[in-house]
C-alpha cells in the first residue's frame, strides 16, 4: 500500500503550505537580526566612495556578513559595475 502512495499524487493541505511559508518568513527574519547594526551605514559609505568613479544604483551593491565560526566573520561585497557610466571628471 505504501508503494502505491508513492505514485499517487495528493494535494498538500493548506495548513502544511502555510507552515512552510511561515518557516521561510521566520528564517528570513532571524537572518536579519544577526546582522550587525553598522552594516547599513557601511553600505552607504561604500556607495559614496564608488560614486566618485562610477554612476551606480544602490541596488547594484550587495553587502553580506557571514559568521562561519565563533571567531571568523566573512564580509562579502558584490558590486555590479556599469560598462559605460564611468565618470569623466576624475
Amino acid at each position: 500500500m505504501a508503494f502505491l502512495n508513492y505514485f499517487i499524487s495528493r494535494k498538500k493541505s493548506t495548513a502544511s503550505i502555510a507552515k512552510q511559508r511561515l518557516q521561510i518568513i521566520v528564517a528570513e527574519r532571524r537572518k536579519g537580526e544577526n546582522e550587525p547594526h553598522y552594516l547599513p551605514q557601511l553600505k552607504k559609505d561604500l556607495l559614496k566612495v564608488i560614486d566618485k568613479y562610477f554612476i551606480i544604483n544602490p541596488h547594484m551593491l550587495n553587502v553580506k556578513l557571514d559568521q562561519k565560526y565563533e571567531d571568523i566573520s566573512i564580509l562579502e561585497l558584490n558590486i555590479t559595475f556599469p560598462e559605460t557610466d564611468i565618470k569623466k571628471n576624475l
